[in-house]
């Protein structure tokens, strides 16, 4: 079976951003059935109407990127009991313009890490109320992990064989949803 297309969003633009180092350990991790592709997100201009008419480069990409992608993969932090502001920006450059929602009909899972104990699951919540107004296929399954020094190591392996685990079956079960949409496409 051929890898499905993953479009990788890190709703952070810390160089070393550990959902950023979070997303890479995924990256490796389903591999064996994703075709991981990083969808850059920091340059993206602040959206504008007025900027619609004649998109900058860096949105064309980006909505090229989703565009080619079965699925998406978002990876972020929270901030503030939210979404950060760059995933929010990219969010609403793919939705536009009107009639033009590169978002619509893709397979998007989403999870992320922090250092708290609730880890990034008021985020999440939020990004998935914002992403069910943009005509997406929302994956179910929740994947908070708490971030601890040594759980991914230099070379983007996750260290703990209960956590691999656990990520391995959620990414697993996004590959199959990926898989199940892109057949009743095909149809």
């Amino acid at each position: 079976m051929a890898a499905f297309k993953i479009a990788l969003i890190v709703g952070s633009n810390r160089r070393e951003s550990i959902n950023l180092k979070f997303a890479k350990a995924l990256a490796k991790l389903g591999s064996d059935k994703l075709d991981f592709k990083l969808a850059q997100i920091d340059d993206l201009p602040l959206y504008n109407q007025d900027n619609e008419g004649n998109l900058p480069a860096s949105v064309a990409r980006f909505k090229a990127e989703l565009a080619d992608a079965d699925g998406v993969l978002i990876v972020t932090p929270e901030h503030s009991r939210s979404i950060p502001a760059v995933l929010k920006n990219a969010i609403d450059w793919g939705a536009r313009p009107w009639g033009k929602n590169s978002w619509t009909g893709k397979v998007v899972a989403v999870t992320g890490t922090s250092q708290g104990a609730i880890s990034t699951a008021l985020a999440q919540q939020h990004l998935r109320q914002i992403l069910g107004a943009q005509n997406v296929l929302l994956a179910g399954g929740e994947a908070y992990l708490q971030f601890r020094q040594g759980l991914i190591d230099a070379n983007d392996v996750i260290t703990d064989e209960g956590t691999r685990g656990f990520l391995k079956g959620f990414l697993d079960q996004f590959a199959a949803l990926v898989g199940r949409h892109a057949v009743a496409k095909a149809a």
